[in-house]
């Protein structure tokens, strides 16, 4: 019975893991890696107003798809959905490395987002499905850690192809990479069961969804950048999508096979869990922007070596999300190592918000360390309890969910913090007599602050220092909430199973 009840050997999930973690790292490296290959794409096509899209097109299209994939797998099994979406961020890469117009790249791109929203949905989903809730924080750290480099070797990747090759090579790159990826899950995922009923289709709200999470995503990518936050098209957005949003709550709650199932959320743990890890990932992916600009502009590093000084950090987010996963399998307790992990982002960010231009380069360290000891103890058992508390039959919709909100949060994350430094920047700067060297500073790069006279970068600078640290308080708070969250997570017995009560009794 008990052999029975062991669906996948180690060897075998370590086997589907590899193709799993591939699949994980091409979908988090097309968030970045276009980052330092803007400037030639805008040259090579000469269109500067629509570069940002060839970014923002794969954001809008990746978070929807995460939703949708994630419960279409449940209707059609996790192989075929993962290689689905395998196949469609090939073609999309494809179509990226020999588009002749940024309206060819722009919609390559959003294509690719579809593929990339499905990797991240799928492979997640894939994890619950071999491996059981019990065990899976061991194999979590690595999904988790997968992230982090991404989120580093991204930007590397497409400074790397525009220095030597092209930046066509940034899509190139993923076609060996995916064609592998797609040969050992095809191979590792083999034994997952395929379902065969065929229920209907939630189209109706897919239809309502994509436009409302469209106009919230845009209000977060435009707001406070392209336009004001009280700007008529930003106010105009923000209310389309809520609109659309509301309708499509209100279709869940009368479709038959929803694809946001509101049984989710009548779940406490599902429903906590969900916020906690949308108010980790804002903390983190808004720091993760900050810090190389605060290097850079405030202490004067160069950008390979503000690179390189996030990898300590990295490098101790790795080590602790392993322990966490050893811990999580001994004792099945999940609830205080997020606790201890939000409170380890607070604490960082406040110590963040001291820095200055004096600050020693290894105080910085020992603060960005701290945040890496955060990041590692919050993620996988946020991930772990949000799964194992979800139904069998809704694993996929649950993921899908869950990376859903990631997605919303980081994004909204990342733009609030951006705005409020530009706000404060601009308000300091002011303050001090020199209105014209305020936001458009940043976005003229380091050599901008560098060609400014003495006395002007004798103002700017404490001033550039004070608005970051209105950036660091701000996502100290985050954190804060994100901890008082986590005491709302009651913790359940972790499952030691992936089988189905049916399936279970089938086997015995």
């Amino acid at each position: 019975m008990a052999r029975a009840e062991t669906a996948f050997t180690h060897r075998e999930v370590l086997r589907m893991l590899s193709g799993i973690l591939l699949c994980m790292l091409l979908a988090a490296l097309d968030q970045t890696v276009l980052a330092t290959a803007l400037p030639a794409i805008a040259g090579d096509f000469n269109s500067v107003p629509h570069l940002s899209w060839a970014i923002t097109a794969y954001l809008l299209t990746s978070t929807a798809a995460t939703l949708i994939f994630g419960k279409l797998s449940d209707l059609y099994g996790r192989r075929i959905l993962l290689e689905t979406a395998i196949g469609l961020f090939l073609v999309a890469s494809l179509a990226c490395a020999v588009s002749q117009t940024m309206g060819e790249l722009i919609g390559a791109r959003a294509l690719q987002g579809v593929g990339g929203g499905g990797l991240t949905s799928m492979t997640q989903a894939a994890i619950a499905d071999v491996v059981s809730a019990r065990e899976r924080g061991r194999y979590q750290a690595y999904i988790t850690c997968t992230f982090g480099a991404a989120s580093i070797a991204g930007p590397l990747i497409g400074g790397l192809s525009v220095q030597y090759l092209t930046w066509r090579w940034a899509f190139w790159i993923n076609l060996p990479v995916g064609l592998l990826a797609y040969f050992l899950c095809h191979r590792g995922l083999r034994r997952l069961p395929v379902a065969h009923a065929r229920r209907a289709i939630d189209f109706l709200g897919a239809a309502l969804m994509l436009p409302g999470v469209t106009a919230l995503m845009l209000v977060i990518a435009w707001g406070g950048s392209e336009m004001a936050w009280s700007s008529a098209p930003i106010l105009g957005l923000a209310a389309a999508g809520v609109a659309f949003l509301a309708a499509f709550a209100l279709q869940e709650r009368r479709a038959p096979d929803a694809l946001l199932p509101p049984r989710l959320f009548a779940n406490q743990v599902v429903r906590v869990g969900i916020l906690a890890n949308a108010l980790v990932t804002a903390t983190m992916y808004g720091i993760i922007m900050l810090l190389p600009v605060f290097l850079q502009f405030v202490v004067g590093v160069t950008p390979s070596a503000s690179g390189a000084m996030l990898l300590p950090p990295l490098t101790v987010q790795i080590a602790v999300s392993i322990l966490v996963g050893w811990r999580l399998r001994a004792s099945g307790r999940y609830a205080l190592m997020s606790r201890w992990g939000f409170a380890s982002l607070a604490l960082a960010c406040a110590l963040f918000a001291t820095m200055s231009a004096a600050t020693p380069i290894v105080v910085i360290e020992a603060y960005m360390l701290f945040y890496g000891v955060g990041v590692g103890l919050c993620m996988a058992p946020l991930w772990v309890a949000v799964q194992n508390a979800a139904e069998l039959r809704d694993l996929g919709a649950v993921t899908g969910s869950n990376g859903f909100f990631r997605a919303l949060g980081g994004a909204f994350g990342a733009a609030l913090l951006w705005s409020v430094l530009l706000a404060a920047l601009d308000r300091n700067v002011a303050a001090g007599g020199h209105a014209d060297y305020g936001s458009a500073l940043l976005r003229g790069g380091r050599a901008a602050l560098t060609a400014l006279p003495i006395e002007a970068r004798a103002i700017v600078l404490p001033a550039l220092a004070h608005a970051f640290a209105y950036a660091f308080c701000l996502a100290a708070a985050i954190a804060l909430a994100g901890l008082a969250v986590s005491w709302r997570l009651k913790e359940i017995p972790l499952r030691t199973t992936t089988l189905r009560p049916a399936e279970r009794a089938a086997a015995q």
